[in-house]
């Protein structure tokens, strides 16, 4: 028998190779991909790009992506290390993240832009042809603009020395500017270098809040040629006020106030707070709302909005917590109900009693709730609660960015030898794994983040209401639960924040992951049931901001974890020193890269100024990985078996060609 496969082991597939056989119907062309795949199974690993906690800085966002973070600009230093200026390399690496801005900028000092055209046109074909270097021409062919794919191929694939074509690619070169298309040229080929040099990109979560265009964001996303996102509690928390989740709606809501970003909300994703105003001004229009005034981080928002908003932020705040009140009531499971605090206060004198202690409120006008059932809503507040519920699961923007955050989201990936996951796997203080009954059953460790993610996946797509219920609340778990790995504290002290002085009723205490994902011991166990290689595989998280001007590092456990939140969120900026991480794995080398703030895309293309980062070679191997040793290699090297066994088959004729 051909490639040692018994007529039992083919007949078991038979069903399966005739499918496959369709797609390739003969024994020459099942051979030939057989070659292909072989041939690709040996080549280097593509690039890959890490990026955490974007948390709508969309502009930052957008440079990283564009330059790779910094891998662009160090395939330029390569490639012309001694025949180019400083200030050239500068102006052509601006020129491939912002190709139409800068042209625009060069005409104006410009005298001969054809020459312009001419000398950047080769030189972007030579720094395309250095990125594509390790990539197949098929591959290379599906990264290219539709537009000027078949030129940019040519150009790729020239021969210098060639007498008898050299004519032919200055021809094209020359035409594509006499014809006046030398700016939608460059602007193709730039994109095409921007794919080539990542070639996936990884988000560890959180996605929105806090800035301004999470929306941005994710359109961009959707648009890149291959990208995967783990979730972050922030989009876990939007994914949930897309499926309706009430508790979900007021604390994204709430969130978008205290950032003074309702925009998002009103603008960008059609979702109507008239009600929400006009009931905040009815009922508060008469409080200052002090503890309510949003954190503007803008120059853009408008300061005589101010008063508004701050109403419109207790107002919902208020709702959230009756909210919270009545989920926790209907899952004990959960373990909140020190959260139960509502009926802790004394609505008369203004204090309220936590943990056997008391306290004075800040703040103690509560005029919608009823002190003898302070976690019922009023009537008005479940009739804004049912427009938004509306409004949440009508709009089809929103609904449109959330499938996708479904389509290629996880609450956890394992891919290459790297498992990643926003927060980190809950663990008791002993390192063991906590545990948590969800409809009846025990989960813990990987399990329970399975089991996490297929109820809120059914509960996102089923449409009978009873069904998705109990799935629906578990959204809102996820965002501030104590088992929830994107979560990873025990509470989230929301009302202390906004009512109580005292900062000791305000610690929200980290899960012992945290801390014990330095220990050998423990982290050995978070390998084997992730079934990882302790001594070649990593951890990469974000979530936690890495407090760099203290001294504190995102390399942890010797080289097996990284944390690579460093603080993208200006929120954060002031905190950390700096302005993120971001992580590149290429065949070779896995490289942190630090990043100092972005200051606009103005000042980066008239200035050509470039995030200043600084980049770490945190691991280097001395042999490259090849495709053959990828997640997805294996998928390949799985079809190249099943077409040496319809190779087997043709032969034989137990299948025959057509």
């Amino acid at each position: 028998m051909n490639n040692n496969y018994s007529l039992d082991e083919l007949n078991s597939k038979l069903k399966y190779l005739k499918l496959l056989a369709n797609q390739y119907p003969t024994i020459s062309k099942a051979s030939s991909e057989i070659i292909n795949l072989e041939s690709i199974l040996n080549l280097p690993k593509g690039t890959e790009h890490f990026l955490s906690d974007i948390h709508g800085e969309y502009e930052p966002f957008v440079h990283v992506l564009k330059n790779g973070s910094g891998v662009i600009r160090r395939k330029i230093d390569e490639l012309f290390t001694n025949t180019m200026r400083d200030s050239e390399k500068k102006a052509l690496a601006t020129l491939v993240y912002y190709p139409k801005d800068k042209m625009e900028l060069v005409k104006k000092n410009e005298k001969n832009m054809e020459d312009y055209y001419r000398i950047s046109i080769y030189r972007l074909v030579e720094l395309c042809k250095y990125c594509s270097s390790k990539y197949t021409r098929s591959k290379v062919r599906k990264l290219l603009p539709e537009d000027y794919s078949y030129v940019i191929e040519e150009l790729l694939h020239e021969h210098r020395k060639s007498e008898h074509k050299e004519e032919y690619y200055v021809s094209l070169v020359e035409t594509i500017i006499n014809l006046g298309q030398a700016e939608d040229f460059i602007v193709s080929i730039s994109t095409a270098i921007q794919r080539l040099v990542v070639d996936r990109l990884h988000i560890v979560g959180d996605i929105y809040d806090r800035g301004p265009r999470p929306d941005v964001i994710v359109d961009w996303l959707m648009n890149h040629h291959c990208v995967d996102i783990q979730w972050g509690n922030h989009d876990i928390l939007w994914m949930g006020a897309a499926a309706g989740e009430k508790t979900c709606i007021a604390n994204a809501l709430r969130i978008s106030s205290r950032y003074a970003n309702l925009d998002i909300i009103e603008d960008v994703y059609g979702i109507n707070l008239l009600p929400l105003a006009t009931f905040a001004m009815k009922i508060y229009g008469n409080d200052p709302c002090t503890e309510f005034m949003p954190k503007i981080d803008s120059e853009e928002f408008n300061i005589n909005e101010m008063p508004l908003t701050a109403k419109m932020h207790k107002a919902i705040s208020i709702i959230q917590f009756k909210l919270e009140g009545e989920i926790i009531s209907n899952h004990p499971e959960y373990e909140m109900e020190h959260r139960l605090l509502l009926d802790k206060i004394d609505y008369k004198k203004g204090l309220i009693t936590i943990k056997g202690k008391q306290y004075t409120l800040k703040d103690s006008n509560f005029p919608t709730i009823d002190p003898e059932k302070p976690y019922e809503l009023t009537s008005e507040e479940a009739e804004i609660m049912e427009k938004l519920v509306k409004s949440f699961r009508g709009s089809e923007k929103l609904q449109k960015h959330i499938n996708f955050m479904f389509s290629k989201g996880s609450i956890y990936l394992k891919y290459n030898g790297n498992l990643l996951i926003h927060g980190g796997v809950p663990l008791n203080e002993d390192g063991s794994f906590m545990g948590m009954k969800l409809k009846g059953v025990m989960y813990r460790g990987k399990a329970l983040l399975d089991k996490m993610e297929s109820l809120v996946r059914e509960a996102y797509f089923e449409n009978d209401v009873e069904k998705r219920k109990y799935g629906v609340d578990l959204f809102w778990y996820l965002w501030t639960g104590k088992c929830s790995s994107l979560f990873g504290k025990d509470d989230m002290t929301t009302f202390e924040r906004y009512f109580i002085e005292d900062k000791e009723s305000h610690i929200e205490n980290k899960n012992p992951y945290f801390n014990l994902r330095e220990d050998m011991e423990v982290l050995k166990r978070i390998f084997d049931e992730f079934d990882m290689d302790f001594d070649e595989d990593h951890i990469i998280n974000g979530h936690v901001p890495v407090k760099y001007k203290k001294g504190e590092k995102p390399v942890k456990a010797n080289g097996k974890v990284f944390v690579i939140d460093g603080g993208f969120s200006r929120a954060y900026q002031s905190k950390t020193g700096m302005a993120g991480y971001t992580l590149i794995y290429n065949s070779r080398t896995l490289q942190l890269v630090a990043h100092e703030p972005f200051t606009s895309k103005e000042d980066a293309v008239e200035n050509e100024r470039d995030i200043i980062s600084s980049s770490v070679l945190v691991e280097h191997k001395l042999e490259r990985r090849m495709i053959k040793d990828t997640n997805d290699g294996e998928q390949l090297a799985e079809k190249v078996e099943d077409l040496k066994k319809l190779l087997a088959a043709y032969k034989i004729g137990l299948i025959k060609e057509k």
